[in-house]
């Protein structure tokens, strides 16, 4: 199988790419730079070849972007806004090839990777509403003739690490809402998929060109790990934000936290869904099979542990045996399919390893797992989706695998069921399949699930960017995109201004003179 996307590759001005480092703040220029090569895990070949930063061009790149800055805070937020709005467009006219460059470069599904960059227009359109939104407050004062109030004002320099599951999406949840609070970003894409953040580049930069604006409010750093950690330890840059495991958010937020910035961490997920006696269960079906096998299981909201009743156990089993051998695997740019490959070599043997730990453990397949290694899968990244019988105290089952491994779970009530879903390190997004009241009242009460995003009858997979998005415990306890989000974008402030002709202290302090 071998794909050709020498149209979408042109279109989205990848087809040179020395030429990308000329323009929009790419910044990869050196004669010894360390060159990579983009391999398609869709057919295993060779997208582009791109250059990594050395540690002098990061440093001229923040250098660009405090200038930048400076600029940038003092245009109206909504003329700000304007600009994201400007971009929002670009992104729909451009909506076909770049989806198409983010399904092949990462392999997702050709539907998924459109819908990856409908979750950018989408952001951009609430973030020009925000422009008009960034609302302080008043308070009144115990001193007379005083005014109090708060106010945001703009941090700085927005440092962005994307994973590489989601390629673009989650860059333009932060960059749009930093961008319309006066903020400039510096962005480190996974340099397992730099190509589809070139492309978003030059449609973003185009925009900021087209008004005047020069280069800096958006920059892009191809590297590694050793720009990233460039970037968590640098003090020009008050906010990092950061995709990825919970290792590298601990190693990020331990940086950040040295030097007393701020750090907003997406980390693991261990997601799972609460099947009840009272749900749906052909419902429950499609949000489960979505959420283990969507993007190949490598979500951090991909389902992993169904915890089910034990009532319907088997019935659902067979449900989910059923619905797995009707799946369709093979070449995400083919809408049939429904899953395509993992990233790369090294996700398939994690997988591989998983299995074989989980079997060493007792867990039982009742849908086996493997490679797949025929002529149609030429890459060596396709993968079979699994289903294990396991007990969640597993070692494995505590550990998230980035992978279609489903695990299921037997309960007997519902708070056994809740503690399950709670005990694990990781508390992203959760779900529960119900149409008993109770139960989905107690599953979302304070005693109920403790992740950052709990539903009930829809899946723990594919957020709406109008709700905060982000979890607990190992999951690093930030959030991205909607709702009130925009605040740790910014600053606060408390203004006190006194119009009278005297200055009474506050607390009833008396200080004369």
């Amino acid at each position: 199988m071998r794909v050709d996307i020498t149209d979408t590759l042109k279109h989205l001005h990848i087809n040179n790419i020395n030429d990308a480092y000329s323009t929009g703040s790419i910044w990869a220029s050196g004669a010894n730079a360390v060159v990579k090569d983009i391999i398609s895990p869709v057919d295993g070949q060779k997208i582009a070849a791109v250059k990594f930063a050395t540690a002098n061009e990061y440093d001229t790149v923040v250098e660009q972007a405090q200038k930048a800055f400076i600029t940038w805070r003092t245009l109206p937020a909504p003329k700000r806004g304007e600009i994201v709005r400007e971009i929002g467009d670009a992104l729909r006219e451009n909506k076909a090839h770049l989806g198409k460059l983010v399904s092949y470069e990462m392999g997702k599904s050709l539907q998924e990777g459109m819908g990856e960059v409908q979750e950018m227009i989408d952001i951009a359109d609430f973030a020009v509403g925000l422009s008009r939104q960034l609302y302080g407050l008043t308070m009144h004062s115990e001193r007379p003739a005083h005014r109090m109030y708060e106010q945001y004002h703009p941090l700085g320099i927005v440092g962005i690490i994307s994973a590489f599951n989601f390629p673009v999406a989650v860059w333009s949840w932060n960059a749009m809402l930093a961008w319309v609070c006066g903020d400039v970003c510096i962005w480190k894409p996974s340099e397992k998929t730099p190509l589809s953040a070139i492309a978003c580049q030059h449609i973003a930069q185009a925009v900021f060109k087209k008004h005047g604006i020069g280069e800096g409010v958006s920059c892009l750093v191809i590297g590694d790990s050793n720009i990233g950690a460039l970037m968590a330890a640098d003090k020009r840059l008050p906010l990092i934000s950061a995709t990825g495991s919970t290792r590298m958010g601990k190693a990020v937020g331990a940086a950040v936290g040295a030097r007393l910035g701020r750090s907003l961490l997406e980390l693991g997920g261990n997601n799972a869904i609460i099947i009840t006696e009272n749900a749906d269960l052909d419902m429950a079906l499609v949000g489960a099979v979505f959420g283990a096998v969507g993007t190949a299981g490598q979500r951090c909201t991909s389902t992993r542990r169904l915890i089910i009743h034990e009532n319907v156990y088997e019935a659902f089993k067979q449900k989910l045996v059923k619905a797995y051998g009707q799946l369709r695997i093979g070449n995400p740019l083919n809408e049939n399919n429904h899953m395509g490959p993992l990233i790369d070599h090294d996700a398939v043997n994690l997988y591989l390893d998983a299995i074989a730990r989980c079997k060493a453990e007792g867990g039982f397949f009742v849908v086996e797992g493997g490679r797949l290694d025929s002529e149609d899968y030429s890459s060596g990244c396709y993968v079979k989706p699994c289903i294990a019988q396991v007990e969640n105290e597993f070692n494995i089952v505590q550990h998230e695998t980035f992978a279609p491994i489903l695990y299921l779970i037997k309960y007997k009530t519902l708070e056994q069921a809740i503690a399950m879903q709670n005990g694990v390190p990781q508390g992203l997004s959760s779900a529960i399949m119900t149409n008993n009241l109770r139960e989905a009242e107690a599953f979302l009460s304070g005693a109920g699930s403790d992740c950052g995003i709990a539903n009930v009858n829809i899946g723990t997979s594919g957020a709406e960017i109008g709700g905060a998005f982000g979890g607990e415990k190992e999951t690093g306890g930030g959030r991205e995109s909607g709702s009130d989000a925009w605040k740790v974008y910014m600053r606060r402030q408390t203004n006190t201004i006194n119009y009278s002709t005297k200055l009474p202290l506050a607390q009833g302090i008396k200080f004369d003179l």
